[in-house]
């Protein structure tokens, strides 16, 4: 990325189907994610975008005024739009233009780091790019560089639309096959009988803290939009003994565009098959309960409505003194920065898991004493005697590993 940062102009219609100043303030977020100054913010209210310019006439021209006083290397639609809007702003104002689309896509190619990650940015990228090609080839007057040119799919962008197809269909094919050893490895956790827990929820929410915070994870964790986008896995242990295995998620948003939730499904499959969920959202923003929606919003699409769920209130330390609304029997406030709340965390997650955990009281001689070890590693001992005729234990463990000790009952 340029050390210069680009300097842009914020668009946003505001027809009523959605909060336009809510979204203009998020827009302005991901622009700064991606490395550009907003120098102003223009919403114009009418009954809906303008078929040709998306805002009309009149608010175009002060668009075009307000690039040139301030110097404006670049305009950034809240909304989708058409190749034909795109084309007819960038003729007008003679700045090159994005939308909301393009923007969250651009962030998506500074921070995948993963070799499946970084396809699923350009699949993405070129199937939204596909449309938009004109004559022989790409405009690479308008993509020569900047915000929304980033990511895998750049050098790809010189070639013909035969060329950017086959690379589409080398692509799917990658990720079909990616996709079906992600399945097998999904399974296998099945077969061994592995917990998951899908940690989900609004970008930015902290849910990467949360994670390092839990286990250590080293995960990268940024005050920054759509900083995660590989899946990330990590094992945790509850009170109860029971192991559990946290898997971090690319953040969602508000106004998602479908494509791009079809384009990562690599992540999102984990929440759709996880055995509880953890919807981590930051309690501080005005707009969290809406944030908690747009999460289980989406989840429901993705098939996971039902699974069970734990609502971690996360950044209570800026919070004060919050009252906490009933998002569901299961809701802890924490702050994940500051390691607060993560023993009232690890109690809701217990209880929201179902109940496979038995208390057994075992008697094990002294020559089999490695099974004493084993104990700890599966569950937990709450207490231990020495006794005459070999250990005395207590202990945690769950109904899958009870065979294994079954010779020490007492």
């Amino acid at each position: 990325m340029n050390d210069t940062k680009e300097k842009a102009i914020l668009v946003s219609v505001d027809d009523g189907s959605f909060d336009a100043e809510t979204s203009m303030a998020e827009l302005r977020l991901l622009a700064q994610t991606a490395g550009a100054e907003t120098l102003y913010t223009v919403i114009q209210a009418r009954p809906a975008p303008d078929g040709a310019t998306f805002i009309g006439q009149g608010k175009l021209t002060e668009v075009a005024a307000l690039s040139e006083t301030g110097e404006a290397d670049l305009l950034i639609f809240d909304a989708e739009l058409t190749p034909t809007q795109q084309r007819n702003i960038e003729h007008y104002t003679d700045v090159r233009t994005i939308d909301r689309t393009t923007l969250i896509l651009d962030i998506f190619a500074l921070n995948a780091r993963s070799n499946i990650g970084k396809l699923q940015v350009e699949l993405a990228q070129l199937n939204y790019l596909l449309p938009r090609l004109t004559g022989k080839g790409v405009e690479m007057s308008r993509l020569g560089g900047g915000i929304g040119t980033r990511g895998p799919g750049e050098s790809k962008l010189e070639s013909d639309r035969r060329h950017i197809r086959r690379r589409i269909g080398y692509i799917e094919e990658e990720l079909r096959r990616a996709g079906k050893t992600r399945e097998l490895v999904r399974k296998r956790r099945k077969n061994r009988g592995v917990i998951t827990a899908a940690v989900v929820g609004y970008t930015n929410a902290g849910k990467s803290t949360l994670l390092n915070a839990l286990t250590d994870a080293g995960v990268l964790a940024e005050d920054k939009l759509f900083a995660t986008l590989d899946p990330t896995s990590r094992a945790l242990k509850l009170p109860d003994g029971r192991s559990i295995m946290l898997i971090d998620t690319v953040g969602f948003i508000s106004r998602l565009p479908h494509a791009l939730v079809e384009a990562f499904k690599s992540t999102l499959e984990e929440a759709a098959s996880a055995d509880l969920i953890l919807n981590v959202c930051d309690a501080s923003d005005p707009e969290f309960d809406n944030h908690i929606r747009v999460t289980k919003n989406l989840l429901s699409e993705l098939g996971a409505g039902n699974t069970p769920m734990v609502t971690v209130l996360n950044k209570c330390d800026r919070c004060g003194d919050l009252f906490v609304l009933p998002f569901g029997r299961h809701t802890v406030r924490i702050s994940a920065l500051k390691k607060e709340g993560l023993a009232d965390l690890l109690h809701e997650i217990t209880k929201a898991l179902p109940d496979t955990v038995r208390r057994v009281r075992l008697l094990i001689p002294y020559a089999d004493g490695a099974a004493v070890a084993r104990i700890r590693e599966l569950g937990s001992v709450e207490h231990e005697d020495f006794t005459a005729d070999g250990i005395q234990v207590t202990a945690l463990l769950e109904e899958r590993y009870l065979p294994q000790f079954q010779n020490f009952y007492e």
